[in-house]
């Protein structure tokens, strides 16, 4: 995982030259995540293709944990709710109201073919996001997503605010990241997240930092930084169609 900021070129995954921005979708009711996933398919065949533009999704789901491919059996103490394969890199993880998933499909090809770099630079959108409600986030070397230092727990305690678990299809992501606003945070004690066991490392959200923040707040904080990051984005999809 690239750790050092001098060393991600946030130049290199800019938008293509002559290409179209980046769509940008908001869903205005949970969707289901068979149907996410559906759609996600659809759309990253037709960026492949050349035949749709890039799009961001930003959307929650109803209660349900997700399994990437080092998921475990194990890490499932207690599913209380839908447990899904979802085919991302990672391992389990919980997706529920209050969260803003962020599902990324991006032309890497025509951007930049690296997948390490990749995930750097979704990194640092979590962190330029949070860092718009004053909140540090930090890469961890040994443990994937966005961290807060947490000295008011203890030395050394930090939480998990944001989380990231990506695939490509012909050089096309999909999945994303994941941001905890003001979700259960309760239902994160059914599993083991991310297969982290250190009980120095938990997971927190704006709302349990203190922050009265809306997911709309978050919303707009999150296409700022993305501009920053990947470049311009396009007017807001209409919600019936992706």
């Amino acid at each position: 995982m690239v750790n050092d900021r001098q060393s991600l070129d946030l130049t290199t995954f800019a938008r293509p030259s002559g290409g179209k921005a980046v769509e940008w979708r908001i869903a205005d009711r949970p969707v289901p995540y068979p149907d996410s996933l559906a759609a996600m398919d659809a759309r990253v065949a037709a960026i492949a293709d050349g035949s749709a533009p890039e799009l961001v999704w930003l959307l929650e789901h109803p209660p349900l944990y997700t399994s990437g491919t080092s998921g475990k059996a194990d890490d499932l103490l207690d599913p209380r709710f839908p447990t899904f394969q979802s085919g991302r890199g990672g391992q389990v993880t919980y997706h529920g109201p209050g969260q803003r998933v962020a599902y990324v499909m991006l032309d890497l090809k025509r951007r930049r073919p690296d997948v390490r770099a990749y995930v750097a630079s979704l990194e640092e959108w979590i962190i330029r996001t949070l860092a718009a409600f004053n909140v540090r986030g930090e890469r961890r070397e040994d443990r994937v997503g966005v961290w807060v230092k947490r000295p008011d727990k203890g030395p050394g305690f930090e939480d998990k605010i944001a989380a990231i678990g990506v695939r490509l299809r012909r050089w096309v992501s999909f999945h994303g990241i994941a941001i905890n606003v003001e979700p259960d945070l309760s239902h994160f004690q059914a599993i083991v997240p991310c297969g982290v066991v250190d009980p120095r490392y938990g997971v927190t959200s704006l709302v349990d930092l203190g922050l009265p923040v809306t997911m709309a707040d978050v919303d707009i904080a999150l296409r700022q930084a993305f501009s920053e990051v990947f470049g311009d984005t396009a007017a807001r999809l209409p919600e019936a169609t992706l």
